[in-house]
């Protein structure tokens, strides 16, 4: 049965709901594929309202700036995260299987599911990969914070951290290692793609080495006492 992923704090994200409307929801949607195809730098809310024939001052009513367009589309991605370790983990009961689902499920694309949210998939796993770091690599870091709007994100990295836990319940850095193993994922992909030789990934640029390095790296830690 389809199901519909709704922003717990959509208020303080953007200035209206914007799946409230029909014109909300084009917003996110054709702007998620905008963003993806220029990049965030490029991407800008007059360009956003010329490929729609709207005006920008429409796009302005949804949002106060792109940077929190950016973080309304992470925090959807991360919400729908960890929906998706919860769902896919429920009928997995050994702990080394369920951290190496999670690794996988950072690295890949997001798999098509149930949800009913129209988002383009793809780009969403290109906007993660080459913008995410931007949400919170800013000098508004701390009021973004006060707001809570980073709570999906911690709320995803304090599931991993459980994970962990149940692997190996003496292991005393889990939530740094859960936070971590997210930003490796998404940085070696990245590195992957632009700066190879910063990678041990670039001749086939396959992600599955990037899923095995990663289980290298978390188990080696979990493991050691």
């Amino acid at each position: 049965m389809p199901f519909q992923i709704r922003i717990q704090s959509a208020d303080k994200l953007a200035l209206r709901d914007p799946e409230d409307t029909t014109l909300g929801r084009n917003i996110v949607r054709k702007g998620l594929l905008l963003m993806a195809k220029l990049g965030y730098e490029q991407f800008t809310f007059k360009k956003l309202a010329e490929s729609m024939q709207t005006t920008e001052a429409s796009v302005y009513r949804y949002f106060e700036n792109k940077h929190r367009f950016l973080l309304y589309i992470l925090t959807w991605y991360w919400t729908y995260l960890e929906y998706l370790v919860v769902f896919q983990l429920q009928h997995i009961n050994d702990p080394a299987e369920r951290i190496r689902r999670v690794i996988e499920l950072l690295v890949y694309r997001l798999p098509d599911g149930p949800d009913n949210s129209e988002f383009d998939k793809n780009a969403l796993y290109t906007i993660v990969i080459a913008e995410s770091s931007k949400v919170y690599l800013t000098r508004e870091v701390g009021e973004i914070n006060r707001v809570k709007l980073f709570k999906p994100y911690k709320d995803l990295c304090g599931r991993i951290a459980e994970l962990f836990m149940e692997y190996s319940p003496d292991y005393a850095y889990s939530r740094s290692l859960a936070s971590t193993t997210i930003e490796m994922a998404h940085m070696q992909v990245f590195f992957m793609k632009n700066l190879p030789s910063l990678t041990d990934f670039s001749a086939d640029s396959d992600p599955v080495n990037i899923v095995k390095y990663l289980h290298n790296v978390v188990f080696a830690a979990l493991d050691k006492r």
